[in-house]
């Protein structure tokens, strides 16, 4: 365990959603090795143990809570075990959890899979604004780590829920920074492109787009302890945006400087997305047989 310095993310009483696995179980663990107690929530309580089993291994201090972050009123009893278990109010809260959802066009995409998307992957970080925002705000120090993407901007075709729900977890970070000025308390948002996690094995992407952004992530997918790192790093300097690896940065800034190229040539590149098979069958009607 590391000494007690003033860094805010050092020796933190924090609140980690999603931690059962890949980033969120990747940011618990670190938390402890920086002398952190942790709440480790997942909607999958056997994960969650599993985080807080590997912590008290560390030495660390930790505890599992069921929540699912699309129910407000999970939420809130979140809230309230965390400062049982600390015994004050939380002083790091990372709203990471998230679901991947991808593969069909807007107006081809279920309904379901819209949201399934926005409930989990925003309404969930509202829900964790929601509570814990003012109790930060209260204690005038700490901080909150929304987990956003590359995607809150990228604006890639075929991504739809995921792109809205994560430029929505984007903006209501801004928001957040700019009301919370001068507060004591730091707002950052984490805006990765590919890490390796199971958001793709266990997200809800359609036909063949599961394999390519698997070999994708495989090839190109930073570590999710990498990723952490850079984002405690960062949230230490202060820093409200942490785009970790260098294809997130260049798009950041393509998409800033010439939106309408970035655009169209997102549009070109999408053709080389493997087609799924309605998208085949449209697109290639002598596959199609009336009977």
């Amino acid at each position: 365990m590391m000494g007690k310095t003033n860094k805010p993310s050092y020796n933190s009483c924090a609140v980690v959603t999603g931690a059962g696995s890949g980033i969120g179980r990747a940011f618990a663990l670190e938390l402890a090795k920086r002398g952190g107690s942790v709440v480790c929530s997942d909607i999958n309580i056997v994960s969650a143990k599993s985080t807080v089993a590997s912590i008290k291994k560390l030495g660390g201090k930790a505890l599992a809570v069921k929540c699912d972050v699309s129910t407000l009123a999970d939420v809130e009893d979140l809230a309230v075990k965390a400062e049982a278990f600390f015994k004050q109010p939380a002083t790091l809260v990372i709203n990471n959890a998230g679901i991947g959802t991808g593969g069909t066009a807007v107006g081809e995409v279920s309904m379901d899979d819209w949201r399934a998307t926005l409930n989990i992957n925003l309404w969930g970080v509202i829900h964790g604004c929601h509570v814990f925002a003012p109790r930060l705000k209260q204690h005038g120090a700490g901080g909150i780590i929304n987990v956003a993407s590359t995607a809150s901007f990228a604006a890639a075709p075929f991504m739809g829920p995921y792109n809205v729900s994560k430029a929505g977890v984007l903006a209501l970070t801004e928001t957040l920074a700019a009301e919370f000025q001068g507060s004591g308390v730091q707002i950052t948002a984490l805006c990765p492109t590919f890490v390796k996690t199971n958001i793709v094995a266990n997200g809800r992407l359609e036909g063949d787009s599961t394999g390519f952004a698997q070999k994708v992530m495989d090839i190109t997918g930073m570590s999710p302890e990498k990723v952490v790192t850079i984002t405690l790093n960062g949230y230490d300097k202060q820093k409200l945006y942490i785009l970790p690896q260098v294809e997130a940065k260049a798009i950041w800034r393509v998409k800033r400087y010439i939106p309408t190229a970035y655009t169209k040539g997102a549009g070109l590149l999408q053709r080389l997305r493997p087609q799924t098979e309605a998208e085949e069958a449209v697109s290639s009607p002598k596959l199609v047989v009336n009977k």
